[in-house]
């Protein structure tokens, strides 16, 4: 079974008035590279997320975007008493403070060093690593839906080019002993056209040599043969079950159809082949752009 690279998927909630969202997002890529986006205060769990999407997901460009708000209680920080009463003990200690007149601007101490404390980013961390990996799951379960869909799409697109390539094939082995019986009759008639103001001709044997000659020459049954052969191979892979990537292996295969192609088409220089050779080739260009997109 072939998979798409290319895909998108989302998942968000609110646990205890914070609220979470994640999204998913992932693109042709000849690696796997991960690109994480998370607010700062949940910096701690990069590595965490990192190591799931590598769990998921083997080729591609992934970006991961997670949004947090926080509404609830959690998010208010700690008022430092212990810092207030120390501040007050040295306010009274000043020589010749009228302790009576004297008035304390609370907006004014919550702004001094120490005495508004945010909370703990471990136990903001522990709150959201749960779930924010289980969101994550959900997006990662979304985004391989997609990629499984856009897969059947390219599993028959792929289907069609390798049936048109092999209809192209079959015209090139058909037309491949008509060429040399073509390429005699040419020969034995520039021949006699040369020598007929001598009175001479052309021995049979003299003839069947060349003919012998340009048929081995021209002769493309090993390259028919390695072509079939891959273009088998390429089938038996996208109709596989099994979930092992495998879009490096049919980009190898591609490769090696348009170098077979390549061969045949310089062996052969009869006009409807060489026609057929330029139809193959178009056809193993499309395939190859479109496994760049096979996981």
């Amino acid at each position: 079974m072939i998979r798409s690279m290319t895909g998108f998927g989302a998942a968000s909630t609110s646990v205890d008035g914070a609220h979470y969202s994640v999204e998913v997002r992932s693109l042709n890529n000849k690696y796997f590279k991960a690109q994480i986006r998370l607010p700062d205060e949940l910096q701690g769990l990069e590595a965490e997320l990192d190591a799931a999407l590598s769990h998921r997901f083997s080729r591609g460009s992934v970006l991961l975007t997670v949004r947090f708000a926080d509404s609830s209680a959690n998010a208010a920080a700690e008022v430092n008493i212990h810092a207030i009463e120390r501040y007050l003990d040295q306010i009274l200690q000043v020589p010749g403070l009228d302790h009576d007149s004297t008035r304390v601007d609370i907006t004014a101490m919550l702004t001094l060093p120490g005495v508004v404390v945010a909370g703990s980013g471990e136990k903001l961390l522990d709150r959201a690593r749960p779930t924010l990996l289980k969101l994550l799951e959900q997006a990662c379960d979304c985004l391989m839906a997609m990629r499984d869909r856009e897969g059947e799409m390219l599993h028959q697109e792929l289907h069609k080019h390798c049936a048109v390539i092999r209809s192209h094939l079959e015209v090139i082995v058909e037309r491949v002993p008509i060429t040399v019986d073509m390429y005699q009759q040419r020969l034995r008639q520039r021949i006699n056209t040369l020598l007929a103001d001598t009175g001479t001709t052309v021995r049979d044997e003299d003839l069947i040599k060349e003919v012998a000659f340009y048929a081995e020459r021209s002769d493309i049954a090993e390259e028919v043969a390695r072509l079939e052969g891959h273009l088998a191979q390429f089938a038996e892979i996208i109709d596989s079950e099994g979930d092992d990537p495998s879009g490096r292996t049919l980009e190898f295969l591609s490769q090696e159809l348009l170098r077979e192609a390549n061969t045949i088409g310089s062996k052969c220089l009869d006009v409807e082949i060489s026609r057929r050779i330029v139809e193959i080739k178009g056809g193993i260009d499309r395939i190859k752009e479109q496994v760049q997109n096979v996981e």
